[in-house]
């Protein structure tokens, strides 16, 4: 993404305020929604193979319109294509690792593995924040003519995918989709709240990273300094993701979600007190609990999914993320630029906290239920 380090500027040098730039977003977020559920759903009946290359030339169509548009509707249109294109990679990429895992027998590398994808993809995007940063020298349109030659490298990567064993493959049917939602969403409560909670957690991290940049400028720092930082985050993911699995080895399951729900909740009220040049320091702790958060919530869903039916499940995860980010990310924006980007940080933090410890109540309950339905059963 050689366009991410100077985004929030181009948009601004485009004529939008930041509740554009956050509306825009959500509305990136609802294009993703409309399709996240059924691509997913396509993926485990049809491959997710398939699904991933058909999201692939969307990203390569979208780049190219983002870059000959010079207002907001050009670029909704880009984040429109871009958006579906995204709903018919994510899910379909974690459940053809899982599934990969279980072909060799390696289930319980999941988390090893998807750590080592996100840190390759962050020290990717690291590498793109310098080039990014530089070739924004020149304008901050000419990042987005080469994403569109970085995007089109998916095309061919993804003919290259090798579709994994499934068991079982789903039933092509509505009324199934359906089904998993509500199994999802409702019957099976450990499910549930991991998704819930899971979709929490990504709604603040994502909400965080679109905040980067304003704050940046808040700082009143150089725009050369914009790539370096943004590289510097990136790594710091790209390394916490890598040692993620490690991580939670040393702590159970509550105490790892309730430790994640604190310190990002803390990070966001500490960034809206503190806007000076020593509080960069709070980005980079907040970024490396992203880099742990992300490949160790998506392995405690996958653990307790079946196969034939994962691909959906992790799309009904990532629906409800975007789901939450776009009910929430125009309401903070207005914030922004009604107040200051101090308010509006801290009405983050408060919100992902009282959302955050809300919903480990009730993770807590489903498997405590659980283990209570399971002792009376061997009990009789």
């Amino acid at each position: 993404m050689l366009t991410m380090p100077i985004i929030v500027l181009f948009y601004h040098e485009n004529g939008l305020e930041m509740k554009d730039v956050l509306l825009l977003q959500s509305i990136y977020s609802l294009a993703i929604v409309a399709l996240e559920i059924p691509s997913g759903y396509f993926a485990d009946v049809w491959g997710r193979k398939n699904t991933i290359i058909i999201g692939s030339f969307m990203g390569v169509f979208g780049f190219c319109i983002y870059a000959i548009s010079f207002d907001f509707w050009g670029f909704l249109i880009a984040e429109i294509l871009l958006g579906f294109g995204q709903s018919f990679i994510s899910g379909a990429d974690s459940a053809l690792l899982y599934d990969t895992l279980h072909d060799h027998n390696k289930t319980d590398k999941y988390v090893k593995y998807e750590g080592k994808i996100i840190s390759i993809g962050n020290f990717a995007e690291a590498v793109a924040g310098i080039i990014g940063g530089f070739l924004a020298t020149y304008s901050l349109r000419t990042p987005f003519y080469f994403q569109i030659g970085v995007a089109a490298l998916a095309v061919p990567a993804s003919f290259l995918l090798s579709e994994p064993k499934v068991t079982k493959k789903a039933i092509p049917s509505f009324r199934n989709i359906i089904g998993i939602v509500k199994l999802s969403l409702h019957d099976d409560k450990k499910l549930k709240w991991n998704i819930i909670f899971s979709s929490i957690i990504g709604s603040a991290t994502l909400t965080m990273a679109w905040f980067v940049q304003p704050y940046f400028k808040a700082l009143n720092l150089p725009i050369f300094w914009y790539g370096i930082l943004w590289t510097g985050l990136n790594l710091l993911v790209g390394i916490s993701s890598l040692v993620a699995h490690k991580i939670i080895l040393k702590i159970n399951q509550i105490q790892t979600i309730t430790a994640i729900v604190i310190l990002i909740s803390s990070l966001y009220i500490a960034l809206s007190q503190f806007i000076f040049l020593w509080s960069i320091p709070f980005l980079f702790v907040f970024y490396f609990v992203r880099g742990v958060a992300t490949p160790v919530l998506k392995g405690y869903i996958n653990q307790i999914t079946e196969s034939e039916i994962r691909a959906t499940v992790l799309s009904i995860r990532n629906f409800s993320i975007r789901i939450i980010f776009s009910v929430t990310a125009p309401f903070i924006g207005y914030i922004n630029d009604l107040y200051s980007i101090s308010i509006a940080l801290l009405c983050s933090g408060i919100m992902f906290l009282v959302f955050g410890l809300f919903s480990i109540i009730f993770y807590q309950k489903a498997y405590i239920n659980l283990s209570l339905k399971g002792l009376k059963t061997s009990t009789k």
